[in-house]
């Protein structure tokens, strides 16, 4: 999943579309990661959003945050954290300091996603 997602990317015109990407890489491992392991949570908060289409953002809040904070204590998300922490700082930094040029950053989002990839692979 992610090393294509990060193919896409490195063979992307640009790091808008690259970010765009890593973004969506980055939900789409959420989403798994809490559909495995945060089922419960997940169901309750689905349920709790379908009940009420209207003014779920407010009566929902407590179990989204539950269900934010099963799939970040999920091993491979700290792992990750731990791990990659170096090359995303560096990453978020290059953002800061490149906001009219993000293409400047496209080696940083491509050095986080290989950390990131290793991670995975090694668990």
């Amino acid at each position: 999943m992610a090393t294509a997602g990060l193919s896409r990317m490195r063979s992307g015109s640009g790091l808008g579309r690259g970010v765009l990407r890593v973004s969506s890489a980055r939900q789409h491992a959420a989403l798994e990661v809490t559909a495995r392991h945060c089922r419960s949570e997940l169901e309750q908060y689905g349920r709790c959003v379908a009940a009420s289409p209207a003014t779920w953002q407010q009566d929902c809040q407590q179990l989204r945050l539950r269900t934010a904070r099963c799939a970040s204590s999920h091993p491979i998300v700290q792992k990750i954290r731990q791990d990659c922490a170096e090359p995303f700082t560096a990453f978020e930094q290059c953002l800061k300091q490149n906001q009219a040029s993000v293409m400047n950053c496209k080696e940083h989002v491509n050095q986080f996603l290989l950390c990131a990839e290793q991670v995975k692979l090694m668990t």
